[in-house]
């Protein structure tokens, strides 16, 4: 890494006499946001770059020429500068925002030359707060369900399957640190506030080098700097929460902060209903906090902090007449997450960006029982399950030319797991405590090299080595990732891509859905790292003066490799177990996956009617030695069809309209078919009997026992989801601020779709009303019917 560094500094050092090199920040006019992934271009020519996440860009212009250069990005007009340099120029760029131009979705291939992703997507943040949501919560990741090949969880739930990969298998960061469960209430809710948030870039599959760790998608989420010209704010009130969001400057054009919170406040309404004896409350919040400083022109600092918390209380006082019964069960999970951040300059082709990271992650369950009185007796007990990272990272963008840039960069992690800790203590007997903790670190390396060998073909290929040193086992493994693009014709472009990832870390989850209840466990010589490699196509079609619609069309095969799940019956979470070891490993099987699909996706992003049409058709399959006997079979996630239309509407300037309808085949679940009776005793003969009136049927001995049987693993598929999401906002622009009422629908012709499925048992009679048996009958539960939302939004 020293060397390249060395290299890139004496390279730029060179004097090219026929070129001069203008570097300099894209910001945004009013704030000084600093924006990423504006397109950057020489007009008549094919020569162009964008700038990095950090709003940095270099570009190399002909010397004593007058060129004209064009900057451009999605919801902002375009800047233009007339330039005739003899010398290096370095300009700072201000863009001014499209107050009403909503952009739904921009793909990054259709915007900059070099860097190219295929499958790659920016989610504007405006379009989140435009688009209905459930009891009205705007949602990041409730709007990356919509996306063609990213699967649904269960209803309303916020668990993301991508390509056939499980929750458990992106990667989360928002200012590059890790978010290990982006849930709240039990994942119907993301951790996100969208009004701290300034971009959202989504991956799915082949990723470019420079990220590593899952192997199915990574959401890379960046907050707002904070505003450096003015003081400014937003919020909302809701059913459910309501938030809050500052920003101004500390010294004017030179530093900033951000403060952004959520809460919610379920618990505050029902207190009144609550008697002293019984209570049960729930909550969650979120705190976004960030400063940053302008130090001088080649150096920025940025520190920020993110701290989310879900808690469940239920508390219960039963007095009788010689004792009082105390009963405290107290649930939460949470994550905490900071950044600090080195912006610097070596010159006007070397830009790097250095960060401390840290990230932690907590569930836990305890309860507690007291009686007084008669018979006193005191009982606790504690579990506990957590992640905690310490990382340093370092990232350098090198512009060689205008068609040859490098990013290289490395990164060193230190994870502690601890999967299970259990303590309990009581009167009777001593305190008993069992804690398992592993300890590892990650390390990375990384080169990346995005080339434009001719004017209508572009190639990022990279390489990334990764290495999980930890006292049972290490390991080195190599990934190649490679992406390229070529112009067939005019506005018609065809893709490629390769990529090998791998990920030093496991989810354990009996639900498939991504709950707080699942459990976060390294990477071992039992559980060795998950492997994936995926090949895609795809081709894309823009169509001139057509309102910026656009068609492309993209087949993707993944190979999954080493993927874990538990063994039958098998659950790590098991407090019953009290301090005993349990340990993990002995509990799960390792498996291989295979996934493969088509996904097409019409978009239309300028003009009053802005939205997309999206279709995939795909198949997941699983197979595990010890699982299904052996045999291939669907997991949850496989959905052969999946249909999304979604869609923005300006009525007027001061209406606003949304909606979005979802389609897809039902999952693939292990549900009971049928009954058959045991008998479990030894040599005992048991008969069905009727009770006397024949509404019970029963046996005579109690050793017979009725149970479910399920047949092979996941061979009953659910009824079709599908649901259609609507919202109205009315806005009203006062002199100094604006505000806007919003009220929506969810689930708006109340569909009855499968949450899960039972078997119920009911006694059937003949014509004369006499027991003939029992009929057995596979029912389904529903979550949501239709849920009407209304919440008041302002910004000033």
């Amino acid at each position: 890494m020293r060397v390249l560094l060395i290299l890139c500094l004496l390279v730029s050092q060179l004097s090219f006499a026929q070129n001069t090199i203008l570097s300099g920040f894209v910001k945004e006019k009013g704030s000084q946001e600093q924006l990423a992934g504006v397109n950057v271009h020489i007009s008549g020519t094919q020569a162009g770059t964008a700038s990095n996440a950090y709003g940095f860009f270099s570009i190399q212009l002909p010397k004593g020429q007058e060129v004209e250069i064009v900057f451009s990005f999605v919801g902002y007009h375009k800047a233009v500068h007339r330039i005739t340099s003899q010398k290096d120029l370095v300009l700072d760029i201000e863009l001014v925002p499209k107050e009403q131009e909503l952009d739904v979705l921009s793909v990054t291939a259709e915007v900059s030359p070099g860097e190219n992703y295929l499958g790659h997507v920016q989610l504007p943040v405006e379009m989140v707060k435009q688009m209905p949501a459930l009891l009205g919560e705007k949602d990041v990741i409730k709007i990356l369900q919509l996306l063609p090949s990213v699967q649904r969880g269960t209803e309303g739930s916020t668990a993301l399957y991508v390509r056939g990969g499980g929750p458990g298998q992106n990667l989360i960061l928002l200012d590059d640190a890790q978010v290990y469960n982006a849930s709240h209430l039990f994942g119907f809710f993301s951790t996100f506030n969208g009004d701290a948030i300034k971009s959202v870039d989504f991956w799915k599959g082949a990723f470019p080098a420079r990220y590593g760790g899952r192997i199915s998608s990574v959401i890379d989420i960046k907050m707002k700097d904070g505003n450096k010209e003015k003081l400014a704010g937003e919020g909302g009130i809701g059913l459910l929460s309501s938030r809050l969001t500052l920003e101004g400057p500390i010294q004017k054009g030179k530093s900033s902060f951000l403060v952004s919170g959520r809460r919610s406040y379920l618990d505050l309404l029902t207190k009144p209903f609550m008697s002293d004896d019984f209570v049960t409350a729930y909550r969650f919040y979120d705190l976004n906090l960030k400063l940053n400083l302008d130090h001088d022109p080649k150096n920025k600092f940025f520190i920020s902090g993110y701290f989310g918390n879900d808690k469940f209380l239920n508390q219960e006082e039963v007095s009788r007449a010689q004792s009082t019964i105390n009963a405290k069960t107290d649930l939460g999970w949470g994550n905490s997450t900071s950044s600090l951040r080195w912006n610097h300059i070596y010159n006007n082709k070397l830009f790097s960006n250095t960060t401390l990271l840290y990230s932690y992650y907590k569930f836990y369950l305890n309860d507690d029982f007291s009686r007084s009185g008669t018979n006193p007796e005191n009982l606790y007990s504690s579990f506990k399950s957590s992640v905690t990272d310490y990382a340093l990272k370092t990232d350098f963008d090198y512009y060689w030319s205008n068609t040859h840039s490098l990013k290289f960069g490395a990164t060193a992690v230190h994870h502690t797991y601890k999967p299970r800790s259990y303590a309990s203590r009581s009167d009777s007997d001593s305190n008993e405590e069992s804690v398992q903790q592993y300890n590892n670190q990650e390390l990375g390396a990384y080169l990346e090299d995005t080339w434009q060998p001719l004017s209508k073909l572009s190639v990022n290929a990279g390489l990334r080595l990764n290495a999980l040193i930890s006292p049972q086992q290490h390991y080195i493994l190599a990934e190649p990732r490679l992406m390229a693009e070529y112009e067939v014709f005019w506005r018609i472009k065809v893709q490629g891509a390769y990529a090998r990832v791998n990920q030093f870390v496991h989810l354990l989850s009996n639900t498939g859905m991504g709950l707080s209840t699942d459990l976060w466990v390294p990477a071992t010589e039992q559980a060795p790292p998950e492997q994936a490699d995926q090949v895609s196509i795809g081709a894309s079609k823009s169509f001139k003066g057509s309102g910026g619609l656009s068609l492309s069309v993209e087949s993707y095969r993944r190979y999954l490799r080493n993927i874990v799940a538990y063994t039958e019956g098998a659950n790590f979470l098991v407090i019953s177990e009290g301090a005993s070891e349990v340990n993990w490993e002995d509990n799960i099987t390792i498996g291989k996956g295979l996934a493969y699909g088509t996904e097409v996706l019409l978009r239309k992003s300028r003009g009053k009617l802005n939205g997309w049409i999206g279709y995939t058709l795909s198949w997941t399959i699983h197979q595990f030695d010890e699982l299904n006997y052996g045999k291939r079979f669907y997991p949850r996630q496989d959905s052969r069809h999946n249909i999304s239309i979604v869609g923005t509407y300006e009525l007027s300037p001061k209406v606003k309209l949304s909606a979005s309808w979802v389609y897809g085949t039902g999952n693939a679940l292990t549900v009971p078919k049928a009954y058959y009776y045991g008998n479990y005793g030894v040599q005992v003969y048991a008969r069905p009997v009727m009770s006397p009136d024949g509404a019970i049927f029963r046996f005579e001995s109690e050793q017979i026992a009725r149970v479910p049987y399920y047949g092979s693993r996941n061979s009953f598929r659910a009824e079709a989801y599908h649901r259609l999401d609507l919202a109205v906002q009315v806005h009203k622009q006062k002199e100094k601020w604006e505000r806007y009422w919003e009220f929506g629908l969810f689930n708006a012709y109340s569909r009855k779709n499968p949450f899960y499925y039972y078997l119920e048992a009911t006694n059937t009679y003949d014509q004369n009303h006499k027991p003939t048996g029992q009929k057995i009958e596979l029912k389904k539960k529903s979550l949501f019917p239709v849920l009407p939302s209304i919440s008041y939004n302002f910004k000033f």
